[in-house]
């Protein structure tokens, strides 16, 4: 079955991208670092844990344990990704790869898209491949089975398409460095602000705002907070997979069409302003 012409040569951009990567000496440094890291934590999952004299059930603690790897995981594949995307089109214009793949018959969007795709194929095949590692030492150390771990993984995988758009789109704009801190910092105000929603949702700061008497105007800070990209709750609502139950949890949908959302917008911003790019 032929491949239709227009895809053709994103699909090659996409596997030029990815091995240029994966021949980096810093990309496969950070990868053997990631993988000691994850083996080091199999200590975790030795299923003897006693409180009070009394032996835990395997099955919690591995879940709970298994949460934490796996937004470690996921929060550090997310750095990564910000770091190797940030050059990508900087690198491609200073070594004339960027001049001779357009003076081909290749359009300015195939580049792109390829370029997208190929950084996004690898970030998820590193995240998953880390996460993989942690569901096997559970399966295999306590035989406890998670069968949404995997799935799990996959779903974050949009939150490495939001963070490779976005870092694309603003190394055009600004210094490497400086689109990776912007990038990063927009994260990070999304973990805090799901840290504080969930603080002032609790029993006890509801109790608090009670006894002053006097309840506070939300609504212009909830409106920033639902409309600022929601790669915490992405992420929260992939981790509710995790555990036998964890389908019971699955919680709002929202966070990941808010993502998605942030994938399109950035991604028609991405190709409209390297349209405009000068190509040296």
């Amino acid at each position: 079955m032929k491949m239709p012409k227009a895809l053709s040569p994103i699909i090659k951009i996409a596997k030029y991208t990815l091995t240029d990567e994966v021949r980096q000496r810093s990309f496969v440094v950070m990868f053997f670092i990631c993988v000691i890291f994850v083996f080091l934590m199999r200590g975790c999952y030795h299923g003897d844990y006693m409180v009070n004299g009394q032996e835990l059930d395997a099955g919690a603690i591995v879940g709970s344990v298994s949460r934490a790897t796996f937004h470690v995981i996921a929060v550090g594949v997310m750095l990564l990704t910000a770091l190797f995307s940030m050059r990508v089109f900087r690198r491609d214009r200073e070594e004339g790869m960027q001049s001779s793949i357009l003076s081909k018959p290749i359009t300015r969007r195939q580049y792109v898209m390829g370029k997208i795709l190929g950084l996004w194929a690898l970030s998820t095949f590193f995240m998953f491949i880390l996460h993989a590692i942690i569901f096997l030492t559970a399966s295999i150390t306590l035989k406890v089975v998670m069968p949404g771990y995997l799935a799990a993984s996959l779903l974050c995988s949009f939150n490495l398409l939001f963070v490779v758009i976005a870092v694309l789109l603003l190394s055009l704009l600004m210094p490497d460095v400086i689109a990776f801190l912007c990038v990063m910092g927009i994260g990070i105000v999304s973990f805090v602000a799901d840290g504080i929603f969930a603080i002032s949702r609790s029993q006890m700061a509801q109790a608090m705002m009670q006894q002053q008497g006097s309840q506070p105007d939300w609504t212009g800070w909830r409106v920033v907070y639902y409309l600022w990209p929601k790669l915490s709750g992405t992420q929260n609502f992939a981790s509710s997979f995790i555990g036998s139950e964890g389908f019971h949890e699955l919680g709002s949908i929202y966070p990941l069409i808010n993502v998605l959302i942030y994938c399109l917008i950035l991604g028609a911003l991405l190709f409209w302003r390297f349209r405009n790019e000068d190509i040296i």
